[in-house]
Parts: structure tokens; C-alpha cells; sequence
């Protein structure tokens, strides 16, 4: 029997709750490659959605079957053929692909249907619901070549897709629509979950590939993943190119579908690995995810605190109340300074905040409950909302700020900060200061 530590089972659990609040009942449409399939990673990714699911979301999943459709098709001797960066169907390569759609829909139905004790299916209820819920056209004839039975999407039916969502089901979709006369078009599964995604008005569309992200530096292999990369600079990588990306191997061939989705009202879009486990959790639950995420503008803002962020800046600043690092302020005391704080949230999710207290006679102001979730420290947010108090300050005419500090004089000092005797303190403050504290008192120029 495995053991759980408290030590480190807690706080993860603390850290990954505001994420379970804000995604419950959201809708994500996630497409999936064949490849993940083929990798033999079908069970342990059916498991981490299904937990998704028992958390709230709501769940499309589209499949794809490129490798699949590929070996039906070496199994009959048949070519495959393609122009434009798209799959030519004649009459044996559909024939073909409902055959490998067919097997994956009946591997990804089983996948679900297990219940298995000692997994993250044990004790599962989850209904996975199939249908024809796409109306499609051919391609037809591009520059003389004739795509035959390839199609693209002409209609989504997203109000029978959100009834199936309504009544707790994971809708499954296979990349084939058909037109009003009931013709079968075989579709690419990038352009199927796109266009659910945008039809649906999803909160977030997820592709799990073989290719890790878009690079910080796109031309080094070595680079770091940029995980967060704003429309406006996708679009730039995409227009660099001399021609659209055709190859799936290629992390801008996913990059132009996730920037499609953003154009058309998907405020998240991500391109994941499937080859980390669990990347599908790791970029859902945690700060910083795993893969790449295209959004129209930064999802981290720093602002000023709204009564609204109350409750969020109680539940941040408690632990450090309890430990002693902070003075214990009292929810009434939090309510009527409200205005006073500024926060640093991340896709709706507060991890920092301090408060400014000005002393306009004296020209400065205190900085109090400077506070970063233990989540995220060591990653700069504490240095952004110093900026941010710092930009304050100075809009009102104040020359300084100080802090005062029992602990973390060494993170100030570091940043200009410098310890002063507390007679320095504005008389009105001085009047406040608890000697048996003895807290230090540090005081940063900004004029």
C-alpha cells in the first residue's frame, strides 16, 4: 500500500483547488491525435479526462487516426496520396478510414467504460455519447486536383452537442461529416475540434500532439516552451512563413488551428504533449502548465483589488497570519482597504497582492501585506507587485515606501531597500508600531 504524505499532499491540494473552482462547468474541446493512440497512451489519458470530467468540466473529445488510416491502407496495398497538405480520399481511403474510426471509437468507448479498482476509473459513472453532429462539404477540385471524398466542416450541431453535455455525457467525435444527401467526407481532426470549439464557444481548446509546444526560440531545439504566447505574436510566427504549415510534426501546423480558434471567440487554445504523462492535468491545474498556450492577450494581469477579491485575498494571506510572517488583519479591516491593494491573478486566479497606505504629509507610504502563493514563489511575482506599489506610489507624489518586517529583510535589501530606526516612521504611524514585535523597518527611495 502506497503511502500519502500530508507535507507534500496538502499543499499541492491547496494549490490545485482554485483551478478546480474556476474550470467547473466550463466546456473544453480537446482533439486528439491518432498518434497518441498508436503510442499506447489511449488508457492513462482516458483516466486523466475522466477525472477532469468527476471535477466538473465538460468534455468533447475529437479523435484522429492518421497512423491508423495509414496502415489500413498499406494492409490493402494502397498509395496514399495527398496535394495542399491534405489527405486525397477516393473510394478505398474512405472505406479505409471508417473501418480505422470504427475500431479507435470502440478502443476510446472501452477505455471509458473501465472501472478498475485502484485506478482513477474505479467508482467512475461516465457516459460517452456519439452522433452525427457535423454537416460537411468537399473540398472539391484545388488547382486541378480533385480531393474526392476530403472534406471540411460546413455546419457543428452544438445544440444537440451541449443537450449531451447537459445531461453529464463526454461527447466523442470521429473526424467524418456528411452532407444533406448523406454523402461521408473523411475531415482532418484539427479542423473538427476547431470548429466545435468555436460553435460551442468553448472556454478552452487543447490538441494533444507529438510536438512539446512553440519554443521560446523557435530555431533551437533546445529552447525553452513558451507556455504562454499572446495572438498577436502567433500571428507574426505564422506570417514569417513563406507557406502554411502542412506537417503535423510541425508545431505550427497546430499553431495555425489554435489561432483560428482564438480569432473566432476561444479564449484559450493549447498545443500539449502527449508524451509527458499527465501533460493534460499538469496544463489545466497548474501556474504555469506544460505546452503552449495561445491567448488573444497575457491571462496574467496586475491590478488593483475589487470587493470581489476579497474572499481570494483572506484565503492568500491567512497561512502567513498563522505562521506569524504577517500581521493578523481581520476580515472588516481587509473589506474597508480593499482599494488599497493591488493583486497579480493568472487566468482568474489570484496569487499575489500588498497593500499601499499612504502618509501624504510625509511623502511615503507603507507597503503591507506584501503575500505570493507558496505555488508560485521563486517566479517573480513578488518583484511585479513591487513594481506595482512602487508605480502607485509615485502617482501619488510620494517621494518613498517602507515596510516594515520581521523576516524577509533580505528579500528587501536586495531591492533597494534600506533598514532605517523606527523613529524614521510618520508620526501617525509610529503611534501604531508594536515595539514587542520589533518589527525592522525599511524604506526604498523611488523619486
Amino acid at each position: 500500500m502506497s503511502m500519502v504524505f500530508p507535507h507534500t499532499f496538502v499543499p499541492w491540494f491547496r494549490a490545485v483547488a482554485p483551478y478546480i473552482h474556476a474550470y467547473r462547468g466550463e466546456t473544453f474541446v480537446i482533439g486528439m491525435s491518432g498518434e497518441l493512440i498508436a503510442a499506447g497512451r489511449l488508457n492513462a489519458f482516458v483516466q486523466d479526462l475522466a477525472l477532469m470530467h468527476a471535477m466538473g468540466i465538460r468534455i468533447v473529445l475529437v479523435h484522429g487516426f492518421r497512423p491508423q488510416l495509414d496502415e489500413q491502407l498499406a494492409a490493402k496495398g494502397h498509395q496514399a496520396r495527398y496535394s495542399h497538405g491534405r489527405r486525397i480520399t477516393d473510394a478505398i481511403t474512405l472505406d479505409c478510414a471508417q473501418e480505422a474510426a470504427g475500431q479507435l471509437r470502440f478502443e476510446i468507448e472501452a477505455a471509458f467504460s473501465q472501472g478498475l479498482p485502484n485506478t482513477p476509473m474505479a467508482n467512475a459513472t461516465l457516459r460517452v455519447v456519439s452522433g452525427n453532429f457535423l454537416t460537411a462539404r468537399p473540398v472539391g477540385i484545388v488547382d486541378g486536383i480533385d480531393f474526392l471524398h476530403t472534406g471540411v466542416v460546413r455546419r457543428v450541431d452544438a445544440v444537440t452537442i451541449q443537450k449531451a453535455l447537459d445531461i453529464g455525457a463526454l461527447v466523442l467525435m470521429s473526424p467524418f461529416g456528411f452532407s444533406p444527401t448523406g454523402e461521408a467526407f473523411n475531415l482532418h481532426m484539427e479542423d473538427v475540434a476547431t470548429a466545435v470549439a468555436v460553435a460551442l464557444k468553448a472556454d478552452k481548446l487543447l490538441f494533444m500532439t507529438d510536438v512539446p509546444g512553440v519554443r521560446e526560440q523557435p530555431d533551437d531545439p533546445n529552447s525553452p516552451i513558451d507556455t504562454e504566447l499572446a495572438l498577436v505574436d502567433a500571428r507574426r510566427m505564422l506570417a514569417a512563413r513563406k507557406e502554411p504549415a502542412t506537417d503535423p510534426a510541425d508545431v505550427d501546423y497546430y499553431l495555425q488551428y489554435c489561432v483560428r480558434a482564438c480569432e473566432a471567440g476561444v479564449e484559450r487554445s493549447h498545443i500539449l504533449p502527449f508524451t509527458v504523462d499527465g501533460a493534460l492535468l499538469q496544463e489545466v491545474y497548474t501556474h504555469d502548465g506544460i505546452g503552449t498556450m495561445v491567448v488573444d492577450e497575457k491571462l496574467e494581469s496586475l491590478r488593483e483589488a475589487t470587493p470581489d477579491d476579497i474572499g481570494s485575498l483572506i484565503a492568500l494571506i491567512e497561512p502567513f497570519e498563522r505562521d506569524g510572517t504577517l500581521v493578523k488583519r481581520d476580515r472588516t479591516e481587509i473589506e474597508r482597504d480593499i482599494e488599497t491593494y493591488s493583486v497579480i491573478e493568472h487566468d482568474g486566479v489570484i496569487f499575489g497582492c500588498a497593500a499601499l497606505h499612504p502618509y501624504l504629509d510625509a511623502r511615503t507610504g507603507e507597503m503591507a501585506a506584501l503575500t505570493v502563493s507558496p505555488a508560485v514563489q521563486g517566479q517573480g511575482d513578488g518583484e511585479r507587485i513591487l513594481k506595482r506599489i512602487e508605480q502607485r506610489a509615485r502617482a501619488m507624489g510620494l517621494s518613498s515606501i517602507f515596510v516594515l518586517t520581521t523576516r524577509t529583510m533580505h528579500w528587501f535589501v536586495k531591492r533597494g531597500f534600506q533598514q532605517v530606526d523606527p523613529s524614521w516612521l510618520p508620526e501617525e504611524r509610529k503611534r501604531h508600531y508594536n515595539w514587542d514585535r520589533r518589527s525592522q523597518v525599511l524604506v526604498k527611495k523611488i523619486n
